[in-house]
């Protein structure tokens, strides 16, 4: 079925590789549309990394030495959105789907991954919801930074969610360019040590009924074969 997306678990990435193996989904999908790869979603972990999107333009070569100073990467981006951090603990999500097979409407797309992710919250007790501004708060507080790119509808990037990460990376920078704001996590929100292993297979279930589709699991010679030409 068109709805069908494959599951890529990607474990620790570099966030050069995770660029490179979406580059790499991305082009199988509109070079085969109708290929046994048509949407495919990697869930991954990076090493600390700041990225900016396209719309950032107060980081430039000075900033950016402070903050690989800091012991980070630093990236700039074709996603949209401004500054934002990654790093262990954090479930980053890249749903790489032609939107021809879903809804081919950006904005339907960006408003089901918000759904989806405030659906995790509430399966653990969390109140989030979305603002004027991108990703989604609890309160004024972002637990889910949302930053995408799409290309004839197959889309790139996605979402990072905050579950057991260090947030004092954000103290850094001004999160997606927000002054006055600031980030949490499922765990401070909770209460609970809710870590990216126990959080995954909750975000697979809202991811697959908020956008109702079925989900299976790459095997290993697909996955190796990914991570391979990603690598």
């Amino acid at each position: 079925m068109s709805r069908l997306v494959h599951v890529l678990r990607a474990g620790k990435l570099d966030y050069q590789s995770s660029l490179q193996l979406q580059k790499t989904v991305s082009a199988s999908i509109l070079n085969d549309p109708t290929g046994p790869l048509r949407n495919v979603l990697i869930l991954t972990e990076h090493d600390p990394v700041y990225t900016v999107g396209i719309r950032t333009k107060d980081y430039g070569a000075q900033e950016e030495q402070r903050l690989r100073a800091l012991g980070a990467q630093f990236h700039r981006t074709n996603r949209g959105g401004l500054i934002t951090f990654h790093g262990p603990g954090q479930l980053v999500a890249y749903p790489v789907l032609n939107l021809r097979n879903f809804q081919p409407s950006v904005r339907w797309y960006v408003c089901h991954i918000e759904k989806t992710a405030i659906e995790l919250c509430r399966r653990y007790g969390i109140q989030a919801g979305t603002t004027e501004d991108t990703g989604v708060w609890v309160q004024d507080r972002k637990i889910c930074a949302i930053g995408i790119h799409a290309s004839r509808y197959v889309t790139t990037h996605g979402l990072a969610l905050n579950c057991q990460n260090d947030l004092s990376w954000f103290e850094h920078i001004v999160p997606c360019g927000i002054a006055g704001k600031g980030v949490t996590s499922l765990s401070v929100e909770s209460g609970r040590q809710l870590g990216v292993d126990v959080v995954t297979p909750e975000f697979l279930d809202a991811f697959r009924v908020t956008l109702d589709c079925d989900l299976q699991e790459l095997n290993d010679d697909q996955r190796e074969v990914l991570l391979g030409k990603g690598g």
